[in-house]
């Protein structure tokens, strides 16, 4: 059920009627989250920091980028360091995320999202209320892995970006793992290396107990920005959380992908939008 133009206002209306009753908050967010405050994949921004990779092998977006088979582990670096910067240590162009804050900063609130670009802490929420399933731009691992640890790596990014010359950052910066020897990688959930580390399960644990600790209350699932690619992490484990607790409600705001169950009508929300239009329309309602 998408929710039309002319529909919206009632929607926000009711989306505000929730929020304020809420005894919690559960945010999903999704990759549409990002992209509403800015940090597109695609397009000119895409364009600006990887012309010359486009040029060369014709690469159509920065997700693609991450998967192609470079000639190098220096020019594979050369584009990874590009990406991470501009996605992971710079903070959005719109303030979608710092709305988002302010809609829920005085309540209880925790946050479960498959994006990696730390948007979330950037723009000031409690990292103890955080939990990032799928990584962190900002994380190495083993590429094999030899064990279950994840290293920051901002310091050898920045350096990376900056002393990249034709594609190439220098032999001595490419990272290799410090226990075996191989190649380090990116912390991102692609297939079965990805790396739990300590930090992740903690983090698991705490969302875990936030969700126990308000099992049967009037809990807000507000999903924002989440499209059909992985529903199991957040939209359907959402559906069934709202439909076992009658007291819940169900919000989704996603551009052309607002769909809320048949069996939730009656406490689902769904609005059809930019999110930080959305988002704006319901801070000013709250006002």
């Amino acid at each position: 059920m998408s929710v039309s133009t002319g529909a919206c206002s009632e929607a926000v209306d009711r989306l505000r009627e929730a929020l304020n009753r809420a005894d919690a908050v559960v945010v999903g967010a999704g990759a549409g989250l990002s992209a509403s405050a800015g940090l597109t994949y695609d397009g000119a921004r895409f364009e600006e920091h990887f012309g010359d990779f486009i040029a060369k092998y014709h690469i159509p977006d920065m997700y693609a980028g991450g998967f192609y088979p470079f000639e190098s582990l220096e020019e594979y670096w050369a584009w990874w360091s590009r990406q991470i910067l501009l996605n992971r240590y710079e903070k959005a162009p719109r303030p979608v995320y710092e709305a988002l804050l302010a809609l829920v900063r005085e309540r209880d609130c925790f946050v479960l999202t498959t994006n990696v670009d730390h948007q979330f802490q950037m723009a000031g929420f409690d990292k103890k209320r955080l939990f990032y399933t799928q990584g962190d731009y900002g994380l190495w691992q083993c590429s094999q892995p030899c064990h279950q640890e994840t290293y920051d790596n901002e310091e050898t990014v920045r350096r990376m970006a900056a002393e990249q010359r034709d594609m190439r950052v220098p032999p001595e910066l490419v990272p290799r793992c410090p226990r075996c020897g191989r190649p380090m990688t990116m912390n991102l959930r692609c297939d079965g290396t990805f790396v739990e580390d300590e930090g992740w399960h903690a983090a698991a644990g705490r969302y875990a107990e936030f969700l126990r600790r308000h099992r049967g209350a009037r809990v807000l699932f507000l999903e924002l920005g989440v499209g059909g690619n992985t529903p199991v992490i957040i939209k359907y484990p959402f559906w069934q959380m709202t439909m076992h607790n009658r007291n819940a409600v169900y919000a989704c705001i996603n551009r052309g992908e607002s769909f809320v169950p048949r069996g939730l009508r009656r406490r689902g929300i769904g609005i059809s939008a930019d999110i930080g239009d959305a988002l704006a329309l319901l801070s000013g309602a709250e006002a």
